[in-house]
């Protein structure tokens, strides 16, 4: 695959993360991985279980690693 075309491909997935996390109430520039990582950090027992589920599918520590925490001020729910 071309680095230009690799380039497109991440760039759709990481706006339907984005997006996704959009519908449920996030920062319009922050990842589901990012909020999931923030609220189980917080203690929240549905961030933990997303980022669980999340982990096993890419990794352990993603959720955590994947923090941005210049993001998330303009999020309208929590997890």
């Amino acid at each position: 695959m071309s680095n230009r075309l690799a380039r497109y491909c991440w760039n759709i997935l990481l706006g339907l993360d984005q997006f996704l996390s959009v519908l449920t109430g996030g920062d319009p520039d922050e990842t589901v991985s990012s909020r999931a990582g923030k609220a189980a950090a917080a203690g929240s027992q549905g961030g933990r279980l997303l980022e669980c589920g999340l982990d096993a599918v890419f990794g352990a520590g993603h959720c955590r690693g994947s923090i941005e925490a210049d993001e998330g001020s303009e999020r309208v729910a929590k997890y």
